[in-house]
């Protein structure tokens, strides 16, 4: 919830604590039977909010309250494309593992996206949501239980397994992407200076993923970048 609120809301995430505070108090949680409201108060809370229906449109007021029923739309709709995921004993499936950057980033929206690795065996059911797999033993550093958002299915078994070997894979599942090549310079001006940064392509990903960089950073953690392009430094 809480990263939900800095993707939507940017630096004022804080100012929506008080609403992602009252969204929970409110949310009906299948360990209590109800929402936490209800369990401390024995009464449910009342709101100036109207939940419509897809179709309806209807005037609530203030326009916080006409931007959250818009949202609570928004949601109505993806949840109709949504389906809820789940394996079997035995199942093959496929692990994600997310891929961290050593450089610092210039305030430039997006990410790399995840890799999969495997298909490793489902052993066992943990829950409703996790399930137990069956990992390499040169995996044994990693706590072998995951949420299902971690898994892919694998639809038929593969001639041969997405292998980690040329991963650093850590225990938390992230590894450490490595630049191969700058595609890319340019200027960011800011109101007291202008920063020089380059467009970097990442290993095991194509240039749709190219992040912009600090060149400063760039040189002081992947000074070999500019050694291959004597000319760049110009340039860059």
């Amino acid at each position: 919830m809480l990263r939900a609120c800095v993707l939507t809301y940017g630096k004022d995430w804080k100012s929506s604590l008080p609403y992602a505070e009252f969204s929970y108090n409110n949310g009906y949680q299948a360990s209590l039977g109800m929402a936490p409201f209800e369990a401390l108060y024995s009464r449910k809370c009342r709101t100036p909010l109207i939940w419509t229906q897809d179709k309806e449109q209807v005037p609530i007021g203030p326009a916080l309250l006409k931007e959250v029923e818009e949202k609570t739309k928004q949601k109505c709709y993806a949840d109709r494309k949504r389906h809820d995921l789940s394996f079997e004993v035995g199942d093959l499936v496929y692990l994600k593992v997310s891929p961290i950057r050593g450089t610092r980033r210039f305030q430039v929206k997006g990410k790399l996206a995840p890799h999969y690795i495997g298909p490793y065996k489902i052993e066992e059911l943990i829950g409703k949501v996790t399930y137990k797999l069956e990992l390499l033993e040169s995996m044994s550093y990693i706590h072998n239980v995951f949420h299902v958002s971690q898994l892919k299915k694998c639809l038929k078994e593969p001639a041969r397994r997405v292998e980690l070997d040329t991963l650093d894979l850590q225990p938390d599942l992230r590894y450490k992407e490595v630049p191969i090549r700058i595609l890319d310079t340019g200027v960011k001006k800011t109101q007291r200076s202008a920063i020089k940064i380059c467009r970097v392509l990442w290993s095991r990903h194509g240039e749709e993923e190219s992040t912009w960089e600090r060149e400063d950073a760039l040189r002081e953690e992947h000074p070999h970048l500019f050694e291959a392009q004597p000319n760049l430094e110009d340039e860059c």
